[in-house]
């Protein structure tokens, strides 16, 4: 069983909740934003790890070189692959790939909304408590970083800021969270949203 009373009240709250109907998006706020017309399914873990000290989400920094989100923070996750039945088994095994982490200390515990992102994927936010001790091993030629953000973190509304860029002659709005010298925005933020929503109020149990 989950250790901290918020990991457990997250348990509770999944196990009650309906699949999610609605669907999110780089779109949001974004009127006019040039997107690609072809969407590719895709799906992303989004790991809450148990610490003692209180749970964490696990991201990832990913490498230069990559034609899509090239240094972005992310969640690990990737497209969805013909012999991959459903969401799950695509962010389990693209987890596994990506950073080595074991099926074994993952148990899935629901979805958030499906996220639209500008370059054209679908992709599926699965929400799972991830079991420590555990060692991983990141591919290099995917992920530069492997870090973890303290979840009290993330539910605080000050952590969030809504910012904006120039993006092909027009203002683009985002989500983004600061951490340090670690900068999480895009539809990586925009899934923080979602989570900070589905989890509002649980943030007072600790």
């Amino acid at each position: 069983m989950a250790a901290s009373p918020l990991m457990r009240g997250i348990y509770d709250l999944f196990a009650r909740m309906e699949p999610p109907v609605g669907g999110r998006g780089d779109l949001d706020g974004n009127p006019g934003l040039p997107t690609v017309p072809t969407l590719r399914d895709a799906a992303v873990l989004v790991p809450l790890v148990d610490r003692v000290e209180g749970p964490t989400l696990l991201l990832t920094q990913r490498t230069a070189h990559l034609a899509a989100h090239a240094g972005q923070i992310s969640f690990p996750g990737g497209g969805v692959e013909p012999h991959d039945i459903d969401p799950i088994a695509t962010a389990l095994r693209e987890t596994e790939e990506e950073i080595g982490l074991p099926r074994s200390h993952v148990r899935v515990l629901g979805r958030l909304d499906t996220y639209i992102t500008r370059t054209g994927f679908r992709v599926v936010p699965v929400v799972a408590h991830v079991r420590p001790p555990f060692t991983l091993t990141p591919d290099p030629n995917e992920v530069d970083a492997i870090f973890e953000v303290p979840l009290t973190f993330i539910l605080n509304p000050a952590s969030r800021v809504r910012e904006s860029r120039e993006f092909m002659g027009a203002q683009r709005h985002f989500w983004a969270f600061p951490y340090g010298d670690r900068y999480i925005w895009g539809a990586t933020a925009g899934m923080l949203v979602n989570l900070c929503d589905v989890l509002a109020g649980l943030n007072d149990a600790t």
